[in-house]
């Protein structure tokens, strides 16, 4: 049976995930006492009834769960169980703001302030946080953005056990993508945005794609990236890797790394991955 833990950061988002993988047939069910997961897991597999897997919903309201986890997983998967880790996560800064917003109040707050609850959970997580097969970073991640991304996962490992590689540009200005498994810097390549006629612009339009790619130091990057990217995904595939997120970044997300991760796109489509590309941060700054 597939077991899905889902865990993270208060606010990140772990509520809408669970909502998304119950329309997908997950029997899903939240803060359940940590000696009980065996059992509730034998117990849905004896029902007989027709679900996709069991999503298990745990953080920072069961302590037992945090201090106790690396044993009941082994018991999980001594049953024949395939155990999956999904860790939602935001920043410090965009999780303050959202229980500011929204008046709720941290459950790990006690006689904290809500900063010093986020940065205690972070550090009650942090060991779950390096074991997850996939971090969820919902900062600048809207309800419905989320959803896609939960339901391409989700469905991405459901299809042969083939990988999904997900292309994404993003800003540095605007944060580095927390769910990045490769992140390629290419704010070294001329920048079209100190171009007059090319600054309205981004980097899916011909004539700034052509400004960017036709660059030497373009061609060069982009030879030995490519040559990375073939030497290693296909071995990624091999070892049994469902998704796999690489994020392009320049200064603002709207030129260099359009440009590039478009590129690297034709790329990844040569090898018969099964490919997502997402341009972040291409709205943002536009007047």
């Amino acid at each position: 049976m597939r077991i899905i833990i889902v865990t993270g950061m208060s606010g990140s988002g772990k509520s809408t995930a669970v909502r998304v993988l119950e329309d997908e047939g997950f029997s899903c069910i939240d803060n359940l006492p940590l000696t009980l997961f065996p059992k509730f897991i034998e117990l849905i597999g004896k029902s007989g009834e027709q679900v996709a897997g069991v999503v298990l919903v745990m953080d920072i309201r069961s302590l037992d769960f945090i201090s106790g986890y690396s044993v009941i997983f082994q018991e999980i998967r001594a049953l024949g169980h395939s155990i999956e880790l999904f860790f939602y996560d935001a920043t410090d800064e965009i999780l303050i703001r959202r229980f500011s917003e929204t008046r709720r109040r941290h459950p790990a707050a006690g006689f904290r302030s809500v900063p010093d609850a986020v940065r205690y959970e972070r550090e009650q997580l942090g060991g779950l946080r390096a074991l997850a097969d996939r971090i969820f970073d919902t900062s600048e991640t809207n309800v419905h953005q989320l959803r896609e991304q939960v339901l391409a996962h989700v469905r991405g490992c459901d299809e042969s056990g083939d990988m999904t590689v997900h292309l994404q540009s993003f800003g540095y200005r605007y944060g580095l993508p927390l769910e990045s498994d490769m992140v390629f810097d290419v704010r070294f390549l001329p920048n079209p945005h100190f171009v007059p006629e090319l600054k309205p612009y981004t980097g899916l339009d011909p004539a700034v794609r052509d400004y960017v790619l036709e660059k030497e130091s373009t061609l060069m990057f982009l030879t030995r990236v490519e040559e990375l990217l073939g030497f290693l995904l296909p071995r990624f595939r091999c070892e049994g890797k469902s998704y796999l997120t690489i994020s392009v970044g320049c200064t603002g997300g709207r030129h260099r790394s359009v440009a590039v991760t478009e590129a690297l796109g034709r790329l990844v489509g040569s090898l018969n991955l099964r490919l997502k590309i997402t341009h972040r941060d291409i709205e943002k700054g536009m007047s």
